[in-house]
């Protein structure tokens, strides 16, 4: 029995109840193991209980040219995340946002017991200053980043970088804490990873017709989802 006035270790709480979650999101245009790769790492690291990638049915930065079917690139990701604590899932198109801070933020909503954390690599943080509400997205949950070979000075020069520079710790730190608080940033060393799907979409631009007729349950949305985007 506790002493009176006995405070229990919020780490300990923390476990009982939260689930420590990363979020990758991505056109995922294939995924492929170098996506597997990193998330793998970034479990580790941050002491994730397990990551989701959110499988982007458009992502308003990029071109829809070349863009494979929704279904494909879900059923890519599933290939990719077998037998890892890596669940591939379309929510977002059933929550309707179409920007990342509405996805994190309507997340958020949903599941009160996670905690989460956002996965970006460190391309991604050069531009982050240009995605809609990028200062509320950092409000939002906290920040990892990978490294990627070729971006890393640029990011670190970043107008992102310098506004979230004060809320920088370490991933040891980071991992130990007992509840986590944003804005926070941590910055990942990886080593180079040559895949991507750029490379493997010209390799074989027909990669999509492997998954023709793929299904798009996931264990988030519980049910199927037609291409169409009827559900």
């Amino acid at each position: 029995m506790a002493c009176a006035g006995h405070r229990p270790d919020p780490s300990l709480i923390r476990r009982d109840f939260l689930k420590r979650t990363g979020l990758l999101g991505g056109s995922f245009n294939p995924a492929h193991g170098g996506h597997r790769r990193i998330t793998r790492f970034a479990i580790d690291a941050l002491g994730l209980d397990e990551a989701w990638w959110l499988v982007s049915p458009g992502n308003p930065l990029k071109p829809k040219a070349g863009m494979a079917p929704l279904a494909a690139r879900l059923a890519s990701a599933r290939e990719q995340a077998k037998r890892a604590p890596i669940v591939p899932t379309v929510i977002e198109q059933q929550l309707g946002t179409r920007y990342t801070v509405d996805t994190l933020a309507a997340l958020k909503r949903r599941y009160p017991k996670r905690e989460f954390v956002w996965l970006m690599g460190s391309d991604n943080l050069v531009e982050f200053h240009r995605w809609k509400d990028w200062r509320r997205i950092a409000r939002t949950m906290p920040i990892a980043v990978i490294a990627r070979p070729g971006y890393n000075a640029d990011a670190v020069a970043s107008p992102a970088t310098a506004w979230l520079r004060r809320h920088t710790v370490s991933a040891a730190s980071f991992r130990s804490k007992g509840q986590w608080s944003a804005p926070a940033l941590v910055f990942m060393r990886f080593d180079p990873d040559p895949r991507s799907a750029t490379a493997i979409r010209r390799g074989d631009a027909n990669w999509a017709s492997r998954f023709e007729g793929a299904g798009m349950r996931d264990r988030l949305t519980f049910r199927q989802i037609h291409p169409s985007g009827d559900s």
